[in-house]
């Protein structure tokens, strides 16, 4: 056997694992080798760790991923009582004493509130090494029928506050010339949802902003981590935004519909932040070969997208 068959034969067989691997998948192939071979939740043990949108959801099961870890938590959202619920179950962990976890209420969109927020967290720990921006709203509703005010809120709560939470915490992190961003984007950051232009259209800004500022940041040793899920079980359709700005969808997810767990989208998210990986996709199939097959051939996969069409890309979307 000469070289040249020896080297089709091991190319072929690479291949094949890589496309068994993908066939098999819950996430991208590089999270997926970090979760088998990479740094370990382990290794962010005594991080300052905050975390937004923490009393629901990928937020509240993300902190006790990170608990369990030994990270100390800063937990935001509206909800105190929320809060102190999640905070209780993280210390039932015993890694952490009281001290280790910060209840610290925060209205996103009162952007007046963030600086004080950030110097809380700061007189109590004394550093930020990861800013988790968790906290948002989805929205379903056809293009043409959604009110330009829900554009605009979209914009606020899933963008805007974004950047202004983060533009105060990063000159900390600057002067400590360390630090890590992480923001929990969509695959609708990736594809376009039907059904969902205000949502997808705010997950693609996130996308933009964050990925500038991720080269921007890279010789001050902070890094940027856009987590991309797919459906996953959360109380997310109850707080929706619809086409008419007020109006809530208040939909409850069934448990039979073909969503990740939340708890298993939390566990990727924290092997993500622990190697502090740039992007990351986390999705059941066949949406992750989708959103593969969207990266590489972009016009083929929007034509069989459009060939489809709307009610039948909902069904998957939806879990159905």
């Amino acid at each position: 056997m000469d070289w040249c068959t020896v080297i089709e034969i091991v190319v072929v067989a690479y291949i094949a694992i890589q496309i068994l691997r993908l066939i098999f998948a819950d996430c991208d192939l590089q999270l997926q080798w970090a979760e088998k071979f990479g740094r370990s939740t382990g290794s962010l043990a005594r991080k300052v760790v905050w975390i937004t949108g923490a009393s629901s959801g990928i937020g509240e099961y993300l902190s006790y991923e990170l608990a369990q870890a030994g990270c100390r938590l800063v937990l935001s959202a509206r909800r105190e009582e929320e809060l102190q619920r999640v905070k209780k179950q993280c210390l039932s962990y015993g890694n952490l004493m009281d001290d280790d976890v910060l209840v610290l209420p925060l209205d996103m969109l009162k952007f007046d509130l963030h600086k004080p927020a950030v110097e809380e967290v700061l007189s109590r720990f004394k550093q930020i090494d990861v800013l988790v921006n968790n906290a948002g709203r989805a929205q379903r509703a056809l293009w043409e029928k959604t009110d330009i005010q829900v554009d605009r809120d979209m914009l606020e709560i899933n963008v805007l506050s974004v950047l202004s939470l983060t533009k105060q915490v990063l000159p900390h992190m600057i002067e400590r010339k360390q630090g890590h961003i992480v923001n929990m984007s969509s695959i609708a950051g990736k594809l376009g949802a039907p059904m969902s232009g205000s949502y997808t259209g705010a997950k693609h800004a996130l996308q933009g902003w964050f990925s500038c500022l991720r080269v921007e940041m890279f010789p001050r040793n902070i890094a940027v981590t856009n987590i991309c899920p797919g459906p996953v079980f959360s109380n997310l359709l109850k707080t929706s935004f619809t086409e008419k700005s007020g109006e809530l969808l208040g939909v409850e997810m069934m448990e039979g519909e073909k969503r990740m767990s939340t708890q298993r989208c939390a566990r990727l998210s924290a092997v993500a932040i622990a190697n502090r990986l740039d992007e990351v996709w986390i999705a059941l199939q066949p949406i992750l070969t989708v959103v593969y097959l969207s990266q590489y051939m972009p016009t083929i996969t929007g034509w069989v997208t459009k060939q489809v069409g709307v009610k039948y890309i909902m069904k998957f979307r939806e879990g159905k």
